[in-house]
């Protein structure tokens, strides 16, 4: 799905253009439009290729210009083509094709839905109110929007009666307490704390605003019920603010060992910082946020309610640019957050189009709503036929009380009749007629239950329902008539999804499957797939000289580092026996589970006949631990036997034992090893390094095998080269994700030159030098 939002709604929308103000359609003409070009028996419509070349190109420097035309009917030619095929192989007839469209042209219906002058103004109201920020309380009455009038009206004295309560002096939180319906006021007295714009329902929100600081607004109706708002304080918006991080990842379900080694690192890095090393630098070698550590740590600016709380908490108590808060933990790690800078409201242009989206579905879109519906309800020329209303309204009886109404149209009179009838139009839309038994039919499908409503108010709301439903659909269903823009971008839409379908089949899934094709391509453009010089070795980067000195103890050629942790000292067996004792087997499978994590882990089984026992019992011994590891899935390799000429260990307390030790050369556990006081003391990096990899080993590269040490940046390295890799041919395994990608290119090509065979291509000059304007 990913693939298709990217190509259908960013390449073809690139190519044809995304929604401009919406402007009316012009007048349709009986004539047929002129074409810009044919393909084959197709004729490009000249109209429709000048406004997508217009969309798409009029902010170009060399638009208008013959080249810029010609390359765009080109682009626009092959394109074209691509959707003709699809249309050719019925892709536009599937149902999933259908299905898909109507999602799309549900969404882009939208902006034509609504009163762009009502938008505006909540729009700005929006944004004016949103550099303050409001702290009120509030005692909630609760009572559904379609409540009947009956109670709605006792909802509303109870709430005036407590609101003159109020005014008579009783305290807000303790009504609040003992009436509010809002269950969370009996635990914060029905305190919200500081809001904005946009966090509210739109006239919870708009009576705050504009009730004074220390009083209490009137009674204010939102779908929730009645609230009373008392407003406690109102301050400058925070704004938002701009900050870096170092971070240091950690589960927050971790291991308590991982928790601690992170917190140990986290706590080195701040008290480095206080003492004044470079932030740059700290957060360029041991920052664990790959996407900022490029950028100092950098972060997107933000507001209150976008951050994790944690963060946000410790970011916005920073106060001067440059201050640095204490390591805070999220679930995500633990972060040292340095303060860039306090950004105010952004300026109104640079938030209304995010505004505008907000507002849209924001509760305050109600009021855009009614005024657009004010509008096509003159626009299409409704006209209700009051008679026949009241003869749909006198149908309301109790079973529609219950929810259990029915209907079922009866037939049709012979002759038209004067008085209504279920055949009478309830109202027209532009002279189409709304019958009677349309809106009973629509009644039984969309009535429920409402004990205690009257039947009238019942059916006299669903009627309001159904008007609006009926202009609504009526104006959707108009919009390509009404709106060029509108008509130009469901179609884009429809290409576009006929194109994905197309390409995946083409060009896409072809590439992948087509495993054949692709060794072909890849071997007859070889020259494409190179490596460039690569070395195979290792780095150890060190806070001190002496301290890398000390990790090439273990960590250089044939060395390794002694392990004791989990390792047990001897393994025992029956007397005068091959046989394990059960308390060694369990030792044994701990260990060989330890050493399936640790690849890097070697164990040294030895024994001594000096001990008591023979060389042959003690050959038998080791062969037999050694064949138990290895059948838990141990590398033999991974298990060595020590001669039984040793003396005997001091593990080793009986005759019948084997002791054992440990050795690893896994650079994690080595760095765990020399990080346990200082978590920043030591990395190892082990792998194949390519130009640009890391700077340090390209200073080396050109060197070849061997081992360097070097100073650089207040770090001290051990580079080991122990291979050099010439430049030379890459595999198709090693290039097979820009091979795939350029067979899909070639694919691409192939298939358009075929097209364009299949469909010869005339221009018509005349109508193409219309748009050449320069």
């Amino acid at each position: 799905m990913y693939k298709r939002i990217l190509y259908a709604g960013v390449a073809v929308v690139a190519l044809l253009g995304g929604c401009q103000t919406s402007k009316p359609a012009a007048t349709a003409s009986t004539a047929p439009a002129p074409a810009v070009a044919t393909l084959g028996s197709y004729p490009v419509p000249a109209n429709e290729f000048a406004y997508v070349y217009r969309k798409n190109n009029s902010s170009a420097p060399d638009y208008g210009t013959r080249q810029s035309v010609t390359d765009y009917l080109d682009l626009y030619t092959n394109f074209r083509l691509k959707v003709l095929e699809a249309e050719q192989k019925g892709l536009d007839t599937t149902q999933a094709f259908r299905r898909e469209l109507d999602g799309y042209r549900q969404q882009l219906s939208q902006p034509y839905l609504t009163e762009k002058s009502v938008t505006d103004k909540l729009v700005r109201e929006a944004y004016d109110r949103m550099s303050e920020e409001v702290n009120a309380s509030h005692l909630l009455i609760r009572v559904a929007p379609d409540a009947a009038p009956q109670d709605t009206l006792a909802a509303y004295k109870k709430i005036s009666d407590l609101r003159q309560q109020l005014l008579s002096g009783a305290d807000f939180a303790q009504l609040a307490r003992t009436q509010s319906d809002d269950p969370s006021a009996k635990e914060n007295a029905g305190k919200l704390g500081y809001f904005t714009a946009m966090q509210m329902v739109y006239p919870f929100e708009s009576a705050a605003y504009k009730t004074p600081v220390g009083q209490v607004s009137a009674p204010i109706r939102t779908r929730f019920g009645y609230h009373l708002i008392k407003v406690n304080d109102k301050r400058p918006a925070q704004g938002e603010i701009k900050v870096a991080h170092l971070m240091v990842r950690v589960n927050a379900k971790a291991a308590k060992a991982d928790s601690l080694v992170a917190k140990k690192k986290i706590d080195e890095l701040y008290s480095r910082l206080k003492k004044g090393e470079n932030w740059d630098k700290l957060v360029a070698q041991f920052s664990e946020d790959a996407g900022s550590a490029v950028n100092g740590g950098e972060l997107p600016p933000f507001g209150t309610g976008r951050m994790i709380p944690s963060f946000e908490e410790a970011a916005f108590k920073l106060q001067k640019p440059g201050e640095i808060a204490p390591p805070v933990q999220t679930p995500y790690g633990w972060h040292v957050i340095k303060l860039l800078e306090r950004q105010p409201l952004a300026k109104f242009a640079d938030m209304e189009a995010t505004l505008k989206s907000k507002v849209s579905k924001d509760s305050r879109s109600e009021l855009n709503k009614a005024a657009f519906l004010k509008r096509i309800w003159q626009e299409d020329q409704l006209v209700e036929v009051p008679t026949v209303k009241a003869y749909v309204l006198s149908k309301a009886d109790t079973a529609l009380v219950a929810g259990r109404f029915k209907y079922t149209a009866p037939a049709a009179p012979a002759k038209p009749s004067k008085t209504p009838t279920d055949y009478s139009a309830l109202f027209t839309i532009k002279s189409k007629p709304y019958l009677v038994k349309d809106f009973l039919a629509f009644v039984q499908q969309n009535q429920r239950a409402r004990a205690g409503a009257q039947p009238l108010f019942i059916m006299q709301q669903l009627y309001d329902q159904y008007v609006e439903q009926s202009l609504i659909d009526f104006e959707k269903n108009s919009l390509e008539n009404k709106y060029e823009d509108y008509r130009m971008l469901v179609k884009e839409y429809r290409d576009g999804i006929l194109l994905f379908q197309l390409m995946d089949e083409k060009v896409w899934s072809k590439a992948i499957e087509d495993s054949v094709g692709l060794k072909k391509y890849f071997a007859e453009n070889q020259a494409k797939y190179q490596w460039d010089q690569r070395v195979q070795g290792s780095v150890v980067s060190a806070a001190t000289a002496a301290l890398r000195d000390q990790v090439q103890q273990f960590y250089g050629k044939d060395a390794s580092l002694p392990v004791t942790k989990g390792i047990p000292a001897s393994v025992g067996f029956r007397p005068r026996t091959a046989t394990l004792t059960p308390a060694s087997t369990t030792a044994l499978d701990k260990l060989a589970s330890q050493m399936q994590t640790d690849t890097a882990l070697t164990v040294v089984l030895s024994g001594s006949a000096k001990a008591g026992a023979s060389a042959a019992l003690v050959n038998q011994r080791n062969a037999r631990v050694r064949t138990y590891l290895t059948g838990k899935g141990v590398k033999p390799s991974h298990v060595v036997v020590a001669s039984t000429a040793a003396a005997r260990p001091a593990g080793a307390s009986s005759p019948d034992a084997l002791s054992l030790r440990a050795y690893t050369r896994d650079p994690a556990a080595i760095e765990q090893h020399f990080n346990a006081k200082n978590p920043l003391s030591v990395q190892i990096t082990q792998r194949t390094f390519q130009k640009g990899d890391n700077k340090v080993v390209d200073e080396f590269t050109s060197k070849g095998p061997g081992t360097y040490k070097v100073e650089k940046d207040g770090r001290y390295y051990t580079i080991t080269i122990d291979k050099v890799l010439p430049a030379g041919p890459k595999t198709l395994a090693e290039a097979r994700g820009q091979a795939t990608s350029d067979y899909q290119t070639y694919l691409e090509k192939e298939w358009i030159s075929q097209m364009r065979a299949q469909r010869p291509i005339k221009i018509n000059e005349a109508e193409l030098n219309k748009l050449v304007t320069k």
